[in-house]
């Protein structure tokens, strides 16, 4: 699940992450009430709350929202009403909401801060490591997906325990990684242990901070935040439940959202139905190594019946950017031959227009081969993920 910025920053503050002052608004005239308050001098930062990254990168579809992306700088007070009316109820499309966009229903008015230097700062799983990883790197130059594509080195990792806070040695190579001036020293360590409780304490997947922001004086200050939370453990965490917004979700979240499905949508051409985030993310990088973009993938989980998995299968075979299909299963009690049934029934109801690669291990795979041996139905079958890989490339390359 994931929670728009005001509500991260909120939740990061408690953790003595330093923010800068800011409400949220739902109105123009909200949006002035919030910027006139006392305590939030100009000039001041508006920002639209959509889910979605390089919202400043972002540009709105219709005219009336002018130049300009999803954050803008506004300098005088008789703007603020202004830039608002022009956000509000537009659609902003960035990177990462595809070209439909989201719409913007929520503004959140901060104060600006002035700042020396910014950087990125995130938490997140590593799960071929098996541990929490730091990450940090200067993002003055280049965005942290472009660093991550193509220069990894300039990328610092640190491993984090579960428990217990950051080693002074780990700060330091933080520190000298970043050419940080001693006065942040003890900032940086008081920044990332915050980073680090909020992500154990809330069952987060995902902290980002893009940008965090150094000042003059040596604070280390949020300037954004992105948290996404573990669905699973969001039982223990009611306050966190209330925070979900379903007006960002799309109809097929929401759908794979009520079979208890994870589902996620990005630019590509691709949908992949897996039964592992890992197995989604070793996949999306075969896939990105040739070249081929993830539409989007569903994330399948046992304790479900044939009924259920053909629903879950359903929201791919009818997302319109889906080029090919890859389906690679590793079967433990999520049997394979369920998802070999749940194919079958969801081909049937709306049919099988794009190339359709399987890969199946574990529980039941002769089975499950078998059953869509029968069906006659032009399925694509692969016996690793790399095979499956390469004959999905190779098919949807016969289909342009």
């Amino acid at each position: 699940m994931n929670i728009h910025e005001y509500q991260a920053k909120k939740i990061l503050s408690r953790y003595g992450i330093k923010i800068p002052k800011g409400g949220v608004a739902y109105t123009p005239h909200e949006a002035k009430r919030v910027a006139f308050r006392s305590t939030l001098r100009g000039p001041w930062m508006l920002k639209a709350q959509i889910q979605s990254g390089a919202r400043n990168k972002g540009y709105f579809l219709e005219k009336k929202a002018g130049k300009g992306g999803g954050i803008r700088l506004i300098k005088s007070r008789r703007d603020i009403v202004t830039e608002a009316e022009k956000m509000l109820g537009s659609t902003l499309v960035t990177v990462q909401t595809g070209p439909k966009g989201k719409q913007v229903g929520r503004l959140y008015v901060e104060a600006f801060t002035k700042v020396n230097g910014i950087f990125y700062a995130g938490l997140a799983i590593d799960r071929l490591n098996a541990a929490l990883t730091l990450l940090v790197a200067e993002v003055v130059n280049y965005d942290i997906s472009e660093l991550a594509v193509r220069h990894p080195e300039r990328i610092l990792k640190i491993p984090l325990d579960l428990e217990g806070e950051t080693t002074p040695e780990q700060v330091r190579r933080v520190m000298d990684f970043l050419k940080l001036p001693p006065r942040c020293a003890k900032n940086l360590e008081v920044f990332i242990n915050g980073l680090h409780r909020a992500f154990i304490d809330n069952d987060a997947v995902m902290i980002e901070i893009n940008p965090a922001g150094v000042t003059q004086g040596g604070e280390i200050v949020a300037l954004d935040a992105k948290i996404s939370f573990d669905d699973n453990a969001l039982y223990r965490h009611q306050e966190i439940l209330r925070l979900k917004d379903d007006y960002e979700a799309s109809e097929r979240e929401l759908q794979a959202a009520k079979y208890r499905f994870n589902y996620s949508e990005f630019d590509g051409s691709v949908g992949l139905i897996v039964n592992g985030d890992g197995i989604a993310l070793a996949a999306m990088d075969l896939l990105r190594g040739k070249g081929i973009g993830t539409a989007c993938f569903l994330n399948v989980k046992g304790g479900v019946d044939k009924d259920k998995i053909a629903s879950g299968i359903k929201i791919i075979m009818t997302n319109p950017r889906v080029e090919g299909i890859l389906i690679n299963i590793l079967g433990g009690f999520l049997r394979c031959n369920l998802i070999a049934d749940g194919i079958i029934s969801a081909a049937s109801e709306v049919g099988l227009n794009v190339p359709l690669i399987v890969r199946f291990e574990g529980t039941n795979k002769d089975e499950a081969r078998e059953i869509l041996e029968k069906s006659r139905l032009p399925i694509i079958m692969a016996e690793t993920m790399e095979d499956a890989v390469n004959k999905l490339s190779d098919a949807v390359e016969e289909n342009e």
